[in-house]
């Protein structure tokens, strides 16, 4: 059994994912035993081979899984969970990232071991010039949308934690940004990993809120452990991408909180957007979605086409 299988996720940014993991694998150190996985999501022929090359060259030290078709963050994630070896944590890692601490993946498991009650923990993130960034996150809700996150800071600090305070110790929070993820893989198999029926947003809070309701189990801030991530770097921002937000936002809120707060929240941005489009035109497509009902067939997931290349597996 491996300490931590890393799995890591490329779509047409091989050279991102190349410097991935290479900072993984610069940063870890023998006491621990890691694989990594990566899965290609359908990328162009040229964007995978130069990965492939670089994969080879490192003499059986990743293992490479080309996916015949886009399938999106969660279910990409857990195509790369049926390649790992039996494992105590999975890391999942984006590929636009890399490892600032000496020893991260040590350190985060040695956290984990002390504290039984903590299911998913992260480093800090910071950006390209390593500066803060934003790391956690309240899980979602009426009120969050509609109050937004600010208000709800001041009016329940307990509660909404400041999410843009340079914390110094360990903190419990409510869910961390997918981009990098260290979770105990017993807790994390036993309630079915990511909701594949989301494509792009939502994975992490949904996983990080059922891992507390199922199993009373935690996510985690380590501040004094550091990561860079270019943000977006993976992911062009578009209306179709602000579309997918809004259905996998609904999609969650139906699933977590029931038909009525969903109906509510659905209501609200029909009313707001309807507004929204009117000055900024882009928008009457996502209007046109709401007033349907945001149906989640309507996801970019559902339009994916199915690569005739073989599928590789290194």
């Amino acid at each position: 059994m491996v300490d931590v299988s890393c799995i890591i996720i490329n779509f047409n940014t091989s050279k991102y994912t190349i410097d991935c993991i290479d900072s993984i694998l610069k940063n870890s150190t023998k006491q621990l035993s890691i694989e990594i996985v990566v899965v290609d999501n359908a990328s162009e022929i040229n964007d995978f081979k130069n990965l492939k090359r670089h994969i080879n060259d490192l003499n059986g030290q990743v293992r490479l899984v080309r996916s015949k078709q886009n399938i999106g963050f969660g279910a990409g994630n857990m195509l790369g969970v049926q390649y790992c070896e039996a494992c105590k944590y999975y890391a999942f890692i984006n590929n636009d990232t890399l490892q600032v601490s000496d020893n991260c993946l040590y350190e985060l498991k040695s956290f984990m071991e002390n504290h039984p009650d903590v299911a998913v923990c992260s480093p800090q993130m910071l950006d390209e010039d390593k500066n803060f960034r934003v790391t956690i996150d309240h899980f979602s809700s009426i009120q969050r949308e509609i109050l937004r996150r600010p208000l709800l800071e001041f009016l329940f600090p307990k509660t909404y934690l400041d999410r843009k305070k340079r914390y110094d110790t360990p903190t419990k929070v409510h869910y961390i940004q997918g981009s990098f993820m260290f979770i105990d893989a017993k807790d994390f198999n036993q309630i079915g990993g990511f909701d594949t029926n989301l494509f792009l947003y939502y994975e992490e809070s949904d996983v990080c809120r059922r891992l507390l309701k199922e199993k009373k189990k935690y996510t985690y801030l380590i501040p004094e452990l550091e990561y860079i991530h270019y943000k977006g770097a993976s992911t062009s921002k578009n209306i179709l991408i602000k579309i997918e937000q809004k259905l996998s936002l609904l999609y969650y809120i139906r699933k977590h909180y029931g038909w009525f707060q969903h109906k509510i929240l659905l209501f609200y941005y029909i009313f707001r957007y309807f507004f929204t489009s009117i000055i900024k035109p882009k928008y009457w497509k996502l209007f046109f979605i709401l007033l349907g009902g945001a149906p989640i067939s309507k996801s970019l997931k559902q339009r994916q086409k199915i690569n005739q290349l073989q599928s590789e597996t290194i």
